[in-house]
């Protein structure tokens, strides 16, 4: 152990060896010490406790004769092999002793069995992540800084990493936008958290997509927020059942992925975009636009956010480097009005303090030497064969069973099955692939002949045999 061991040492007449052993036993019945356990050497342990290392060696010698402890010739001394304690009765453990109210989580999957090649919707491919570019970065940011990046900073994030985004965004999407006018958070998610605790109070209604992101749910009803539930047809959000939730109570903001609707896929047309701004300004809400998965546009031009046509400062805009990097490098960032932005800032500081600046600092240095841009166009050559691949897999094994639309970009497909979905992807799972039914992106957990296929994760060797294991899988 290379840690002390803290022992509180019981009161009492007895000698001081006994009640030492005595403290050892009760935190091996607690579960604190385990069997296996490496318990810290004799001499540390009275140099802890103030007392002569002989009492010590008394109190091993008495534990290991009782059995609790073994002691190797010349070796460590380990908390012996036990049968599981039983708790005592009298002691709660791991129940609160007052009133916890447990706030809805969003449906999660269980984990996948290793092996299963799974259809993840969304996600990237992790073993295309420049792990040697970033790993340089990443020295480089410590050692040039002299570890000043390891002390505290700037909750709206490092100053570098802003002017790195604003530029990007500019040039990419539309924005104009100046560093001050971001911030950085740990991921998409927390951006959104960040953005409902600035915003929300209870009561608040919030249109979101009927069918949509469960965690963007989440993070919004932590506050208090009322969903209202929106259609999402063909072209998007619809707009008429906005304008019917404004007549019917009014809204606080609407929330809505524009680009690549999640999970659908379709892309929200400029006449609903003209309308949904044009309705912000009039009725004062607040437009809460995910720009998830900007970056992975196949075809024709890229459709321009909102927040690059947004001339009343109703639009807040949340995107990530998730999709482009990895997910685990948790770097999100929000652009938003000045007074959102610091609203953000004074929520952060009562939970995260700040952002990593490490991550910052060095990932910032990827957009400045143009590696990240790279990387980019890479992904997207990649990505593009990936779909069409995957589309004719699909056709080819499953023909009229499962039908779709090809998406201009995205790392998914969005499907309509003559099978129920939830017993195929159960039939699925015990054959070593997996996709998302529908259901769990539903606000109501509605059933219908929906799945979500994600493409990415898979490389153009696993598409094929994954595809043919969902076409194994579609039938009892």
């Amino acid at each position: 152990m290379r840690w002390q061991l803290a022992l509180t040492i019981p009161e009492g007449s007895t000698p001081l060896f006994a009640r030492i052993a005595e403290a050892v036993v009760e935190e091996i019945r607690r579960g604190r010490l385990r069997s296996g356990d490496r318990l810290p050497g004799t001499r540390r342990i009275a140099s802890q406790l103030g007392v002569h290392r002989n009492t010590v060696v008394a109190a091993w010698r008495e534990l290991t004769a009782q059995g609790w402890l073994v002691a190797k010739p010349g070796g460590a001394t380990t908390v012996a092999t036990l049968p599981p304690q039983p708790i005592p009765t009298e002691r709660p453990i791991r129940r609160a002793g007052f009133e916890v109210e447990v706030p809805r989580a969003p449906a999660t999957s269980p984990p996948w069995p290793p092996g299963t090649l799974v259809f993840a919707g969304g996600r990237p491919d992790l073993r295309l992540v420049p792990t040697r570019e970033i790993a340089r970065a990443f020295s480089m940011a410590l050692r040039h800084t002299r570890n000043q990046l390891l002390d505290y900073g700037d909750p709206q994030g490092h100053p570098r990493m802003r002017a790195a985004l604003a530029t990007m965004l500019a040039a990419e999407r539309g924005l104009v936008v100046r560093p001050d006018d971001l911030v950085i958070t740990r991921g998409a998610q927390q951006a959104l958290y960040l953005i409902a605790a600035a915003l929300l109070r209870p009561g608040d209604r919030i249109a979101v997509e009927a069918l949509g992101y469960p965690p963007a749910w989440a993070a919004l009803r932590a506050f208090g927020a009322e969903l209202v539930p929106i259609d999402v047809d063909a072209g998007g959000i619809r707009i008429d059942q906005i304008e019917d939730a404004i007549g019917a109570g009014g809204l606080r903001a609407v929330y809505l992925t524009p680009h690549h609707q999640y999970p659908t896929m379709v892309t929200l047309p400029a006449p609903r975009r003209l309308a949904l701004l044009q309705l912000a300004a009039q009725h004062r809400f607040a437009i809460l636009e995910d720009d998830y998965d900007n970056e992975f546009h196949y075809r024709g031009l890229p459709i321009l956010p909102l927040a690059a046509r947004d001339e009343h400062g109703v639009v807040i805009y949340v995107g990530t480097l998730s999709k482009t990097l990895a997910p685990g490098l948790r770097l999100g960032y929000v652009a938003a009005p000045g007074e959102v932005v610091h609203a953000m800032v004074s929520a952060r500081i009562a939970v995260d303090r700040q952002g990593d600046r490490v991550s910052e600092y060095a990932l910032a240095t990827l957009f400045e030497d143009g590696t990240l841009a790279r990387h980019l166009r890479k992904l997207r050559r990649i990505y593009a064969a990936r779909q069409q691949g995957f589309a004719s897999a699909l056709r080819r094994h499953l023909g009229d069973r499962l039908t779709f639309e090809v998406p201009a970009g995205g790392l998914a497909l969005w499907a309509r099955t003559d099978v129920d979905p939830e017993a195929w992807a159960r039939r699925a799972r015990a054959i070593g692939v997996g996709f998302e039914a529908g259901r769990r992106m539903h606000i109501h957990q509605a059933t219908g002949p929906w799945l979500r296929l994600g493409f990415a994760p898979l490389g153009a060797d696993e598409l094929e045999p994954a595809v043919q294991r969902l076409a194994q899988a579609i039938d009892p």
